[in-house]
């Protein structure tokens, strides 16, 4: 069977154009706020490599706005962490994002993320939404 014609295949893949279209309409603000209130300020800070993590506080507020390869972390979080919580859930999203993974040698996938690696688990988010 052709990946095409995989339904779980389909299901990660109209999944992540979601959350990609998700993702890229929220401004700055909104992604630190949301990762701040669903992984934490200490979380968000360790994705973005901050050694401040009350300075996502202030982006989440608008007062401030991350570095670019900040921001490209917090978007790369939230687009794993919007693909994961639409096929399980906030928790199993959360539980997700900071457990260890087979898939990625055993690391984390927010361990993952900040060393830029987000072809990596944007692969292992779309195999476990697929059931692998």
């Amino acid at each position: 069977m052709s990946a095409a014609n995989d339904p779980a295949a389909v299901r990660s893949g109209e999944a992540a154009l979601s959350a990609h279209r998700r993702t890229v309409s929220m401004s700055t603000a909104d992604i630190a706020r949301f990762l701040q209130d669903h992984l934490g300020q200490r979380l968000t800070a360790r994705i973005a490599n901050l050694r401040d993590h009350r300075q996502v506080g202030k982006w989440a507020s608008g007062e401030n706005t991350p570095r670019p390869e900040g921001e490209e972390r917090l978007r790369a979080a939230l687009q794993v962490f919007h693909l994961i919580q639409d096929a399980e859930s906030l928790y199993t999203a959360r539980a997700w994002l900071i457990g260890m993974n087979p898939q990625l040698d055993d690391q984390a996938p927010l361990t993952v993320i900040t060393e830029g690696r987000y072809r990596d688990v944007m692969t292992a988010a779309r195999a476990y939404v697929d059931g692998g």
